[in-house]
């Protein structure tokens, strides 16, 4: 299960979406995600739903990783659609003890499996197909209008790649010590819930044992390399936009117009 955890991960490619500037992509998924929450009938979610697979497509980073990055999620989205299914107003069709199955019930449930999905996968996108190190120089970018107000901005970027960077290999030494406990007579596997969530426990102080020695690692590496922060610091590769990415939030911007309209206009 903890191999499937996918988030922070970067796939490189040379495709169009791949190609965007990190900016582009930063403020492309930021309208995508306020399109899916303004979205509210069947046909928004299928235009969204129709938009968001041609961008896996175009992308070529193919379903089946973003359906393993799914996985650890799964209890999450089967019990918001179970609230939803079971505790939503209207007729009853049908009903047991305090349960009760109603259409506005369905329809929520499936509108709610279908956001989560979409919410997923999109932001999945943005790290599968951006380095870490684009990501924290678009950010950087896109925030230097708040150092006006005295905001970290270049710290606050650096933690983010720093955070996303690390996902994966947390995951890969937790990966690591659970081996190593079941090779020692360990079981992770048998018992309910609440065994399992104890038998977990004896990860815990290793764990922040190897996170703390990355971290202190990381800042000697940092210190003898003469960082110090954002002033006065040039990039090797600066970002420039290009004609491709304003095409792409021109279409992000129509698309969240789009849903708009049929929110609000009924269209």
């Amino acid at each position: 299960m903890l191999k499937d955890i996918t988030l922070g991960q970067y796939f490189p490619g040379d495709t169009l979406i791949h190609n965007l500037d990190p900016r582009t992509k930063l403020i492309f998924t930021v309208t995508y995600i306020a399109a899916l929450f303004i979205c509210k009938d069947f046909v928004s979610y299928s235009l969204i739903l129709i938009f968001l697979a041609t961008i896996i497509y175009i992308s070529r980073i193919g379903l089946k990783a973003i359906f393993r990055g799914m996985k650890p999620l799964i209890i999450i989205i089967v019990l918001s659609a179970f609230i939803n299914l079971f505790f939503s107003q209207g007729e009853p069709i049908a009903e047991f003890w305090i349960f009760k199955i109603t259409a506005e019930g369905i329809k929520r449930s499936i509108f709610m499996i279908l956001r989560i999905f979409m919410l997923i996968a999109g932001t999945f996108l943005l790290t599968y197909t951006t380095s870490p190190m684009s990501l924290t120089d678009g950010m950087e970018l896109l925030l230097n209008p708040l150092k006006k107000i005295k905001v970290p901005v270049h710290e606050f970027a650096m933690m983010m790649s720093i955070a996303l960077r690390f996902i994966p290999t947390l995951i890969e030494e937790t990966d690591k010590i659970m081996s190593a406990q079941k090779a020692r007579g360990a079981d992770f596997d048998t018992g309910n819930l609440l065994q399992k969530a104890r038998a977990m426990l004896p990860l815990l102080i290793p764990l922040f044992i190897s996170a703390f020695r990355r971290a202190d690692e990381l800042a000697i590496a940092m210190e003898s390399r003469c960082y110090h922060g954002g002033e006065g610091r040039t990039r090797m590769k600066r970002l420039v936009m290009a004609r491709r990415d304003y095409l792409a939030l021109t279409v992000g911007f129509c698309l969240l117009a789009a849903v708009i309209t049929l929110r609000y206009f009924g269209l």
